[in-house]
């Protein structure tokens, strides 16, 4: 007598691609809104480039485009100009 033994749990690859596209989809959906602002920003991040130098700032500017006035990236720490650490205190 043979005894077939069938998986309880059913393999979730097929879900965790559906997952995987419903994480991708707000970006998706912004990049075939906007595909040559999306590539730019993108392209920026990947450069590491600073929207406050002048190459990029003045191009930005003369596409409309508002520069922060705090800079670009960073933790947004409001403005604060040192880079290093930060110690804190806690009461």
């Amino acid at each position: 007598m043979a005894v077939t033994v069938r998986p309880i749990i059913k393999p979730a690859v097929e879900d965790d691609w559906i997952m995987f596209f419903e994480e991708l989809s707000p970006l998706l959906k912004e990049m075939t809104q906007n595909p040559v602002a999306f590539l730019g920003g993108f392209a920026a991040g990947i450069l590491r480039l600073d929207l406050n130098q002048e190459p990029v700032k003045s191009w930005l500017e003369k596409q409309g485009a508002g520069v922060p006035p705090g800079g670009s990236g960073g933790s947004g720490s409001g403005g604060s100009s040192s880079s290093g650490p930060q110690s804190i205190s806690i009461d």
